[in-house]
């Protein structure tokens, strides 16, 4: 029987101690601190389990295994291709081998269909390799059977790809190592026990010696592995925050429920890029990447054809390094209430509370008596400062009944003092309006001149002078 030793660990950061805190001494956070029980067999008594090698003889190498980096070379180190697009640009151009990448998000939102649509993409592209021609994916949560309905729905099905339902840490390992895939897929890292440490599955302790366990397994056998991983009711990955800093990528899958539109987002990456966002469309089918979602978050109606509507303004915001234009639109009627209703959807009730406050101010237009509901389209996001200028004219729009034009623009933060200030990369906010056929740009002033074919910029310092371009 392995002897226990009993400590307190905060699952928002990691910190362990001796004895029990009502308030984490690290990251300040409130009845954060829990205790567990975790296991400290010897090393020379820690056995390997049937069908793996034991991770502590794993770590006995030889001190000549130590090269000068001047010899160790990458050339030979190829990109996994994930079958899409937006995902391998997330990862920075595919995946590692040799990698853990944790996959994060709610109940529901589609991680465990993206994973197994990935390990049949991947497992058609690897087929014809003489080496690693499989793809090996372990449920904790699910049967085979119900994997293999699923895969049918999603056309996953083939016939290297192989599938193993099971809890047991031992037997996961077991599996990696005798199968040696191209790609290990673990579904998911809280349903995972592992039986030389104690504590319950999904607990800081197991969901701490499961990582470890996969990610020496990984390391060794040079074999990448997709971990899924829970999130709490406030959106954070459950268990320890050492399990991120684990890890070589942290993939956060977000998604309204009430639309079919997908983002993944690479919060931490050693391999690329942390502020790439991936677009995905979930349908029956499964997952379908969206390429240019240029037009996800503006109205059917908008277009250069159609009649201008009041109340409604386009605004260009980044999301990573996309430039994504999203139609904010307003309706102001008289309140009958003696507090005015405020309504926002996709954008910061605290910022329309200063933006009213600035248009009646310094824009001469009063809607402090008036009830304001703003919104975006199909569950866009307009909170950053560069969407002032939008929502601004969209309520002014809509205040005195004059629409602004289809193929017209606004970009631009508004400060208290009513000023226009210029936010970061106008130019390829820009670039973008033009792609999509905007003819009119409204936008703080300039520090040097930006010339863009078929598009006329509209350079205003108050917000006074952006009112007067926009409601000609």
């Amino acid at each position: 029987m392995a002897k226990t030793s009993s400590q307190f660990v905060c699952s928002e950061c990691g910190w362990n101690g001796p004895k029990w805190l009502g308030r984490c001494p690290e990251c300040g956070q409130w009845g954060t601190i829990e205790e567990f029980h975790e296991a400290r067999p010897a090393a020379s008594k820690r056995t390997a389990a049937p069908g793996r090698t034991s991770r502590t003889q794993s770590h006995a190498v030889p001190a000549s295994a130590a090269k000068p980096i001047t010899e160790i070379g990458t050339e030979n180190i190829s990109r996994i291709s994930t079958g899409f697009t937006e995902f391998n640009r997330i990862l920075g151009g595919g995946i590692v081998p040799g990698s853990v990448t944790l996959i994060a998000g709610e109940p529901g939102i589609g991680k465990s269909t993206l994973l197994l649509e990935t390990a049949g993409n991947v497992a058609r592209l690897c087929a014809a390799q003489p080496e690693r021609n499989t793809v090996l994916y372990i449920s904790g949560e699910e049967s085979q059977a119900q994997v293999r309905m699923r895969a049918s729905r999603i056309g996953a099905v083939e016939p290297n790809l192989l599938l193993a339902a099971t809890t047991d840490l031992s037997t996961v390992l077991g599996l990696i190592e005798q199968s040696k895939p191209a790609l290990a897929i673990v579904d998911s890292a809280q349903t995972i026990v592992s039986q030389e440490v104690d504590g319950i599955s999904g607990g800081s302790t197991q969901v701490r010696e499961v990582a470890s366990a996969l990610i020496d397994t990984a390391k060794m056998l040079d074999i990448p592995v997709l971990l899924v991983g829970h999130v709490t009711k406030d959106g954070s990955i459950a268990g320890p925050r050492t399990l991120e800093h684990l890890v070589d990528v942290v993939c956060q899958f977000e998604g309204d429920a009430e639309t079919a539109l997908r983002m993944l987002r690479a919060v931490k990456n050693r391999f690329g890029p942390t502020d790439e966002v991936g677009c995905f469309d979930m349908s029956g089918e499964g997952i379908e990447e969206v390429t240019d979602p240029s037009g996800l978050f503006l109205s059917s109606s908008n277009s250069a054809s159609s009649a201008p509507v009041e109340g409604t303004c386009v605004t260009f915001t980044l999301d990573g390094h996309r430039s994504l234009p999203i139609e904010v639109q307003s309706l102001v009627t008289k309140s009958v209430l003696p507090t005015p209703r405020r309504a926002a959807n996709g954008v910061d009730a605290n910022r329309i509370a200063m933006l009213v406050a600035v248009l009646y101010r310094h824009g001469n237009v009063n809607l402090l008596a008036n009830d304001l509901y703003i919104s975006t389209i199909a569950g866009g996001q307009a909170r950053e400062p560069g969407c002032d200028l939008a929502i601004v004219g969209a309520l002014a729009s809509a205040a005195k009944s004059k629409a602004i034009g289809r193929t017209t623009c606004a970009i631009g933060e508004i400060s208290l003092t009513g000023q226009v200030r210029p936010v970061p990369r106008l130019e390829y906010r820009l670039r973008e309006a033009a792609r999509l056929g905007f003819t009119t740009a409204v936008v703080p002033t300039l520090r040097r001149e930006i010339a863009i074919p078929g598009l006329s910029i509209v350079q205003v310092d108050t917000l006074q002078d952006a009112l007067g371009a926009m409601l000609r």
